[in-house]
């Protein structure tokens, strides 16, 4: 301030506006480097969200909040192929960041190394026109004829199991559970999010943000609907058990992203 009184009290008149316009120069200037500094931290905050918007990333909240991916994008890390020691040759492929089942190319069912007890399980899934697979939990390999419960994933409009009935369609307990009928399936072709939640005997199946299914494991209510369905024979089927989480290989091309879980403590 004192600059400025002192330089707009000399020289002529012009002189005295030159200097008098440099405050509302600097002002400017201040005003330009905010702007820039703003523009810098909006374009990194987009920057963020896109990056944590990328299939196959955790978020720094996923992180700390003890998610972890089971598929990385790139490789089969961490899977292999169901009574087997590694994936199976054919029938399964990374491309393009997505586990993909491939058509017609039969290789066989796939698990993960580790089991899992309690946990949050999320992935996305695309199936084929037609097409029909599932996720199985639970799993184990000492019963190859039932090893697991299934997350149905099925062209409901298409492929003829689904039209059996609701506990063959999308986000059933396959054959055992029906969802929900306002489940929010989107267009075979479009990308789903599917959940599976464990904690202790209680089960949930989600499908695109909305709860479409629970049940208790071991329960009557559970045996009864067990009973009624093609695992009556299976021992032990439908109660809680540590397993594998499968991926089926029932012959239809269908894609797989960010496969995340959660390991939680039962309460």
């Amino acid at each position: 301030m004192k600059l400025f009184l002192f330089a707009s009290s000399r020289g002529s008149a012009g002189e005295g506006s030159i200097w008098r316009r440099r405050p509302a120069q600097f002002t400017q200037c201040g005003s330009a480097h905010r702007f820039v500094q703003a523009l810098g931290v909006v374009i990194l905050l987009l920057a963020l969200t896109a990056r944590a918007s990328e299939p196959n990333q955790l978020t720094d909240a996923e992180k700390q909040g003890g998610w972890k991916l089971l598929f990385d994008g790139q490789t089969t890390k961490g899977w292999r192929g169901y009574q087997q020691k590694a994936m199976p040759a054919k029938g399964w492929r990374v491309e393009d960041g997505l586990l993909k089942k491939i058509a017609g190319e039969r290789g066989g069912d796939i698990i993960t190394d580790e089991k899992f007890n309690d946990f949050d399980l999320t992935w996305e899934w695309r199936i084929s026109p037609a097409g029909n697979n599932g996720l199985k939990y639970l799993v184990t390999e000492e019963r190859p004829s039932a090893p697991g419960q299934e997350y149905q994933m099925i062209d409901d409009t298409k492929h003829p199991d689904a039209k059996i009935g609701p506990q063959r369609a999308t986000g059933s307990f396959y054959h055992v559970l029906p969802p929900s009928d306002d489940k929010p399936l989107k267009p075979v072709g479009e990308w789903n999010q599917s959940r599976v939640l464990i904690r202790g005997n209680h089960v949930e199946h989600w499908l695109n943000g909305k709860k479409v299914l629970e049940y208790e494991l071991g329960s009557d209510a559970l045996k009864a609907a067990v009973a009624k369905s093609k695992f009556k024979d299976a021992p032990g089927f439908g109660e809680k058990i540590k397993g594998h989480i499968m991926l089926t290989d029932h012959g239809d091309e269908c894609s797989f992203r960010s496969i995340k879980i959660r390991v939680l403590s039962a309460e």
